[in-house]
């Protein structure tokens, strides 16, 4: 029964935004997740998702999960956003990270292959993460990758790069296109490797693959449980308490917070007009904000104490990742609509209503 869509990782903040906004052209809609209790605690039924989507409540490292499921449904679409995605908990959990970020992207590939199955399009999502710093030009114009952040530099205080000639040198935007991926975070390395298993199968058996590479995602629905994503959530829980917010480093750290509609219609768009082989394309806003300046606005929106600079860092956190969103506005015709003064007030607003601190 060749039909519909089906989305892994389909219960998650992307996935029940996605599925409600899929056409009905495009069929029936299977959601597999396995309700993480660290995103859902109750393990019940997301709100948010869909009514007319069915829920399979799944490990995708199952590999008899995947042979039932694919003998018995042959999706024409997929999207693969099944993922751990804690940066700083990878650390500690990589081989949890990597099992189900890898292992599962191979098992449902190698069931996949045990049917012959062939859908005509799978969607990818991935992440910013796999640019580690990404790259950064000096002061004489080179550019160069100045690599991973050790513990003893961040200790130091020393959060930023300087150039070879000593210069502070300045980042450059991600462009999947001129900045090579070298992931500082087993976070950023297993979306790395996920990249490469689909591309290859995909490439052998000719599925065209879309690759999007999301910046910070946030918005309404995101689990204002999960301390490990989320930190617009989290700010605005934060100072709706009354709380200082605290903001690593010296502030400066630079992000590009894409809201999840804007998301949403990247992958909407990709989904349809796929492409004739790969596509890889980065989805954010374009726009720097600093998590300074996060913090200000959603502490400003609630009455809240200025920011705490504390200088407290995490390892294998990324100084400065900022998308160039000319690509994807110009092969998929779309770019972010919602600024982030705009989105967080969306967040306060939701949570609010959730009757959340």
């Amino acid at each position: 029964m060749r039909t519909g869509t089906l989305i892994t990782g389909g219960a998650g903040f992307i996935g029940c935004e996605l599925s409600r906004r899929l056409s009905p052209d495009d069929g029936p809609v299977v959601a597999v997740d396995s309700l993480l209790p660290q995103v859902h605690p109750a393990r019940t039924r997301p709100d948010a998702l869909p009514e007319h989507v069915e829920l399979i409540v799944a490990d995708v490292r199952d590999r008899r999960f995947w042979d039932a499921f694919f003998a018995a449904c042959r999706p024409r679409q997929i999207v693969h956003l099944a993922a751990e995605t804690g940066t700083g908990q990878s650390l500690t959990q990589s081989a949890r990270h990597s099992s189900v970020n890898v292992t599962g992207t191979a098992e449902m590939l190698d069931a996949m292959s045990r049917v012959g199955h062939r859908p005509d399009h799978v969607l990818l999502a991935s992440s910013r993460a796999v640019y580690g710093e990404g790259a950064w030009r000096g002061s004489d114009g080179a550019v160069f990758y100045p690599g991973r952040r050790s513990h003893r530099r961040l200790a130091a205080g020393r959060w930023s790069f300087d150039g070879p000639d000593g210069a502070p040198a300045a980042p450059l935007p991600h462009e999947a296109a001129s900045v090579h991926p070298h992931p500082s975070s087993i976070y950023g390395a297993t979306k790395l490797a996920q990249e490469h298993l689909l591309a290859t199968w995909a490439s052998a058996r000719s599925v065209p693959l879309s690759i999007l590479r999301f910046q910070n995602v946030y918005g309404p629905g995101q689990s204002p449980f999960n301390p490990h994503t989320g930190i617009v959530t989290l700010f605005h829980q934060q100072a709706h308490a009354g709380e200082a917010i605290e903001v690593y480093e010296d502030g400066q750290i630079g992000r590009d917070f894409v809201f999840i509609d804007d998301a949403v219609a990247a992958c909407r768009a990709a989904l349809a007009a796929p492409p004739t082989a790969l596509r890889t394309l980065d989805v954010g806003s374009g726009t720097a904000t600093t998590i300074l300046d996060a913090a200000r606005i959603i502490a400003g929106a609630h009455g809240a104490p200025d920011p705490r600079i504390s200088g407290r860092f995490r390892d294998a956190d990324i100084r400065w990742a900022v998308s160039d969103a000319a690509p994807a506005a110009d092969q998929l015709g779309i770019r972010a609509t919602i600024g982030f003064a705009e989105g967080s007030r969306r967040v306060s607003e939701w949570l609010l209503r959730r009757g959340l601190p």
